[in-house]
């Protein structure tokens, strides 16, 4: 029975031909594309999404919507479909480690595009701390392989991808505070991952994406040394969920609005929380200081807007930032390169950007943090 029903329930009482009949109508699906606005590759992989048959997120328990296809499985089982390969992309070295987090030890997953740290001689490559998305409640580092694979391959970079704690078990700050652990662990043991402590970026989707620049900002404000870029893709920046995006993607899929305020009640409790300057990013971060910033955002996307005026709130703190916005593909898009080309057209665009960042880096040697790792809270902006 839909939720529909069970508040027509509640009105109308539980004997009433009106209940007893909208218990017996089966809802109508929704269609895989409800904005009509995809293109063909897009509208192929969200028909593949929605014959996976996933409930909507709103609707479930957390637990629930940790089993639920996404985007992933769908470009699985597209693939599947044109008997084409499932495998993922060859990195020469992929491996999981384990790292100290505030609340106990963290698992991440390292990949290497070229050198292998038991090899001595070669030249550090430069490193990427990457975070996940999945509204800071769902996801793993496997269900974001692909896109930490495309960045170490394109970069030609090591990159760190994180496992963080997550809601509603563990409320804000928890997975915020894992994030910005990770990223000094990361940058302190750099040499050790064969990387170059002196040539890192910070690179999130989603609620990873709000991760990556609220890492920045607790560096910043901890005195732990600055990333040289960041690279946002499709970043949760705010908490104002009635903006025009919000508003015209509401029913979006992958992503919809009732989605992100599901998640944002899993993960917070509300109030003071929304308004701290790690989520609410636009409205209440200072964000003088930080490095170039690239941020990518999907045209079909309530979080469309968040991009854009993170973009003008960058631009008016000094900050150097470039972003595109990708027509006709939805939330969830970048790591499904097997089958969007504009998933591949994304990946080059971000890994270009960085190595550009990577090449005019000077390499002199980094301050350690001050102190042992705590979390760190950004100032606020000052209105």
């Amino acid at each position: 029975m839909s939720a529909l029903s069970r508040r027509s329930a509640l009105l109308l009482g539980l004997s009433t031909p009106a209940f007893l009949a909208a218990c017996a109508t089966t809802p109508p699906m929704s269609p895989p594309d409800p904005t009509g606005m995809a293109d063909p590759e897009m509208r192929a992989l969200l028909a593949s999404l929605a014959s996976l048959g996933p409930k909507p997120l709103e609707g479930l328990t957390p637990a629930e919507a940790r089993r639920q296809p996404g985007l992933a499985d769908a470009t699985l089982n597209l693939l599947r479909q044109q008997n084409k390969p499932t495998t993922p992309r060859a990195v020469p070295l992929v491996k999981d480690v384990t790292i100290p987090g505030p609340g106990g030890p963290l698992q991440a997953r390292v990949y290497s595009s070229a050198h292998i740290p038991e090899m001595p001689g070669q030249a550090p490559l430069p490193l990427i701390v990457y975070f996940h998305g999945g509204g800071w409640v769902i996801s793993t580092i496997d269900t974001y392989d692909t896109s930490a694979r495309a960045l170490s391959l394109d970069a030609g970079a090591v990159v760190v991808s994180v496992e963080y704690r997550k809601g509603p078990e563990n409320k804000f700050p928890a997975a915020h505070d894992d994030a910005y652990a990770a990223y000094v662990w990361a940058v302190q043991n750099a040499t050790t991952l064969g990387a170059d402590p002196n040539r890192v970026a910070i690179v999130g989707e989603s609620a990873g994406g709000n991760l990556a620049i609220a890492t920045a900002l607790s560096a910043k404000a901890g005195g732990a040394p600055m990333p040289q870029a960041l690279a946002l893709v499709y970043p949760v920046a705010g908490t104002d969920t009635a903006t025009p995006s919000y508003t015209q993607f509401a029913n979006a899929k992958p992503l919809s609005r009732p989605a992100v305020l599901w998640f944002v009640g899993q993960y917070t409790n509300g109030g003071s929380d929304l308004q701290d300057p790690r989520l609410n990013v636009y409205g209440a971060a200072d964000l003088r200081g930080l490095p170039r910033t690239i941020i990518v955002n999907a045209e079909i996307d309530p979080l469309a807007d968040d991009g854009a005026r993170l973009e003008q709130k960058l631009q008016q703190a000094g900050v150097s930032v470039t972003r595109r916005v990708y027509p006709g593909v939805t939330h969830e898009f970048f790591g499904a390169d097997a089958v969007l080309s504009k998933a591949k057209d994304a990946q080059t665009f971000v890994a270009g950007e960085l190595r550009a960042v990577f090449v005019n880096t000077p390499t002199p040697p980094l301050p350690a943090p001050r102190g042992r790792v705590r979390p760190v809270h950004p100032r606020r902006a000052t209105p």
